[in-house]
């Protein structure tokens, strides 16, 4: 894919995820891509496998759900209003149809019952069954599983449903990364092929495989988004004598930014991965003092799961005060 049209696809997306509580129009969003109108809903579904309309309705939704459960001092109609809906009867309407479940049933999932559930687009579109549960932690412990992975025996800070979580607060300066983004989003084939050509493309530019810092920057929730459709990226810390020098699709080059960042220590099943991002916003952040600044979440890698067969790493989320 040619280096222009990925930049000018991504400033697209920017713009859509800054402006998702309006009215969004072809001509606003292909206008910010620099891309002509006339065509650029087709360079649009090209790239993205989606059409502008499908993408937008979607991430709206996503954000909505995600403002339901994190966010649960907001009344409904308050949500209704941030996401850009004229009524909460509009907005109760769009959560219905698109998960197949009210908005106080994703907020309060014990509502939930079996004959008043409808298969919403969530799942006849693009084929992710959704449950309003699977937006909590679920109480796993240590005891609970049957083995470890590769019968690797887990260590005392594996994430521990139920109990106090161990969570550091750090101050990180500015670093320069490479990144390459997966093409098949949090699918594991897709991640390791990421993660592949990435740790390859940085030997190559004098960073030794044993020596890498390796980060992922994950955008979406896979609760909500389909896995092929969340946002993944790869990121290896540069070096100081690289940054300096460009490089070209599908690599680019971006910034872990300066700032406080929530730190949590995690081993085990990539897939249950996610319960330690959830118990972060449901246990950790209410209490802290502090909330979550518009950042992605990070995974700092210690291992290969490539090889190993389970993930150890650090779960970092970037903070600001209340």
């Amino acid at each position: 894919m040619n280096s222009v049209y990925l930049a000018r696809i991504q400033q697209a997306l920017q713009f859509i995820e800054t402006n998702l509580n309006t009215n969004l129009s072809l001509s606003e969003v292909a206008k910010a891509s620099h891309f002509s109108e006339f065509h650029f809903h087709r360079i649009f579904k090209g790239v993205m496998d989606e059409t502008l309309n499908d993408y937008i309705g979607r991430r709206r939704m996503e954000k909505a759900a995600n403002k339901l459960v994190c966010h649960q001092d907001l009344s409904i109609t308050q949500i209704a209003l941030e996401c850009g809906f004229s009524s909460s009867a509009n907005f109760a309407k769009a959560i219905k149809l698109y998960f197949g479940f009210s908005p106080s049933q994703l907020r309060n999932p014990a509502k939930v019952h079996v004959k008043e559930s409808k298969i919403g687009k969530i799942q006849s579109k693009y084929g992710k069954v959704f449950s309003p549960s699977d937006l909590y932690p679920t109480h796993i412990t240590t005891s609970d599983m049957t083995s470890a992975p590769n019968g690797v025996e887990l260590g005392e800070n594996q994430l521990k449903m139920g109990n106090k979580m161990d969570v550091k607060v750090k101050n990180l300066s500015e670093q320069k990364v490479w990144k390459l983004s997966s093409v098949g989003g949090y699918e594991e084939s897709a991640i390791y092929q990421t993660w592949g050509q990435l740790i390859d493309f940085a030997q190559t530019r004098g960073v030794d495989e044993t020596a890498q810092q390796r980060f992922a920057f994950c955008y979406d929730n896979p609760v909500l988004t389909p896995l092929n459709k969340c946002r993944y990226e790869a990121a290896i810390i540069m070096p100081e004598e690289a940054q300096s020098t460009t490089v070209s699709a599908p690599y680019f080059m971006a910034s872990i930014p300066a700032g406080k960042y929530a730190v949590h220590y995690y081993k085990g099943s990539g897939a249950d991965a996610v319960q330690a991002h959830l118990r972060f916003y449901s246990d950790w952040l209410p209490q802290s003092g502090y909330e979550p600044d518009h950042f992605p979440i990070m995974e700092h890698y210690l291992n290969d799961a490539r090889v190993d067969g389970f993930v150890e790493m650090e779960i970092y989320i970037k903070l600001k005060a209340l």
